[in-house]
């Protein structure tokens, strides 16, 4: 039984291990060639988005999600706020 339960363990270390390389990967590439649109997402159950940014706003929060410029346009029409840094309603011709 020991013997299963420390090769489980090994498993899930290197399950966390690659997963952990993906991300870091992830977070390189981001940098190098930041996105487009992001939207900062709030905290709680469903992490509801709170604000939308240019993808190389400096005032975009860490909880952050991806976006395309479609989904961008649709969360400012929803009422959702603009970043008054980087004003992304402005490049994208939405009118708050």
């Amino acid at each position: 039984m020991e013997q299963q339960l420390t090769i489980w363990i090994g498993h899930a270390r290197a399950a966390i291990a690659a997963a952990e390389q993906r991300e870091a990967e992830r977070r390189k590439g981001e940098e190098r060639h930041p996105p487009d649109w992001i939207v900062e997402l709030g905290i709680g159950v469903g992490a509801p988005p709170t604000e939308v940014h240019a993808g190389d706003c400096y005032a975009a929060g860490k909880r952050r999600r991806v976006i395309d410029r479609d989904q961008a346009r649709a969360l400012l029409s929803e009422g959702i706020r603009a970043c008054t840094h980087c004003r992304p309603d402005t490049d994208l011709g939405v009118l708050g």
